[in-house]
């Protein structure tokens, strides 16, 4: 018995200590089957590390980016006295006139504001029947429609926003036209497209026209659609010069579809220099009734009232600015000549018209519109129009813009067509709708 328990006893050992292998085992292989699923699942998990490393990086660049926001607005809005908030949304930011943005330039540190300049003679000669009881001309803008104004010893300028420099492609040439090489003569290049009338046989000392506004479809928002009065120096490389003034429809820039009153300058071909508005130091704004970049009402309408404005360029004889007028006799400021190589003498030319950016989306042609959208064909109360083209020749002298030269780049799309007449003296229909099934 004792010996038969004895065995009895080995053999639970026995079968005790295989269970204690079986599970030592077990365990070793349930070990190795964890260390090859980590050695498996190794390279994903440095992926998901290399994630987690760069989504730790992303928000000190969206940092950065923050700082040099904050950065360029302060360098952009200056102190106000008083603020107006636009029905539109733009806020109007009355500025005491000595602390605008071109008083930062090293040039006009400490000056005052000029006075401006005697009108060019011939100013207030009317054309025989130019007005018409369906053309309006008072300029208005949206921010007026609240009843307030900008004090005196102000100027009105739209205060650029958070929501303005997200919206643009580059910080860096924010309220910059795109550069642009190979500038031809006539003004063309690349992705840059117009419907223009030009003259280019003189010596140039400003120009003056009206304009009906419009508010072309946008077909991108990173296109524009304006028309415009260029004044031109220089050999259209890089050191070509101009001064330009009209309205725009711009998303990127302003945010919505409002044709806006615009001004521009560059002295390096749209390289470096210049900008639209108070962008950068260089216009001198002088009205606190007018605010640069913000919104022109009412617009004009598709066979009914046309709304149309009068923008002149003229250079001060006896100082050599170049001023800027809207309307009937609401001078809006100067170009100080040392902003300018050419310019700072003489234009030696001079257009009027439209201009598109096309970035053929799609890989077709942008159906961003000039103009009115319609072709000049269709002529008064549908196509968009400059009359009473003059330009002010060396003596001061407004006079009419002869041997006018009209050139439309595509006129599939965008087309031109001028005349004369004892109402409009020299005149021109312009614009078009951009892609149609003759402009693909």
């Amino acid at each position: 018995m004792q010996t038969s328990c004895g065995r009895k006893r080995r053999m639970a050992c026995g079968f005790h200590f295989v269970a204690i292998l079986l599970t030592m085992l077990l365990f070793i292989s349930s070990a190795s089957t964890t260390a090859a699923l980590a050695s498996m699942h190794s390279g994903s998990e440095d992926t998901a590390s290399n994630a987690t490393a760069a989504a730790r990086l992303k928000p000190g660049k969206e940092m950065l980016k923050y700082k040099r926001i904050r950065a360029l607005l302060k360098k952009l809005n200056q102190p106000s006295l008083k603020t107006i908030q636009s029905p539109d949304g733009d806020l109007i930011d009355c500025v005491p006139s000595h602390l605008q943005p071109a008083f930062d330039h090293p040039k006009l540190k400490g000056q005052k504001l000029l006075d401006p300049p005697e009108r060019p003679k011939n100013y207030n000669l009317a054309i025989a029947g130019g007005s018409s009881s369906r053309i309006g001309e008072v300029v208005v803008q949206a921010w007026h429609a609240t009843g307030e104004e900008c004090p005196e010893g102000t100027v009105a300028i739209r205060r650029t926003t958070e929501k303005d420099l997200l919206r643009a492609s580059s910080l860096r040439r924010y309220g910059r036209k795109p550069a642009r090489r190979n500038i031809r003569r006539d003004s063309t290049s690349s992705g840059h497209e117009h419907a223009v009338g030009y003259v280019n046989n003189e010596n140039y000392y400003g120009a003056k026209a009206s304009v009906n506004v419009w508010s072309p479809r946008i077909g991108d928002p990173s296109e524009f659609s304006l028309s415009q009065i260029w004044v031109i120096s220089g050999s259209f490389g890089n050191d070509l010069n101009t001064i330009e003034a009209g309205w725009q429809v711009s998303p990127e820039l302003y945010g919505d579809s409002n044709p806006r009153f615009f001004t521009y300058w560059t002295t390096d071909a749209y390289q470096e220099t210049g900008c639209y508005n108070h962008n950068c130091r260089g216009f001198v704004q002088t009205t606190n009734k007018i605010a640069i970049g913000a919104a022109i009402t009412p617009e004009s309408v598709y066979n009914g009232r046309q709304f149309d404005i009068t923008l002149m360029l003229w250079k001060d004889p006896k100082h050599g600015h170049w001023w800027l007028e809207l309307g009937p006799g609401m001078v809006i400021g100067y170009w100080p000549s040392y902003l300018f190589t050419h310019l700072a003498h003489h234009a030696n030319m001079v257009q009027f018209g439209g201009e598109v950016v096309n970035t053929r989306p799609s890989g077709s042609h942008t159906a961003t519109q000039m103009g009115s959208g319609h072709f000049p064909g269709e002529g008064f109360d549908r196509a968009a129009y400059f009359r009473n083209l003059q330009v002010v020749d060396w003596d001061n002298s407004l006079i009419p813009a002869a041997n006018l030269k009209l050139l439309a780049d595509h006129p599939a799309c965008y087309d031109i067509q001028g005349g004369s007449n004892s109402y409009w003296g020299s005149y021109f229909y312009y614009g078009g709708p951009g892609r149609n099934v003759r402009c693909p």
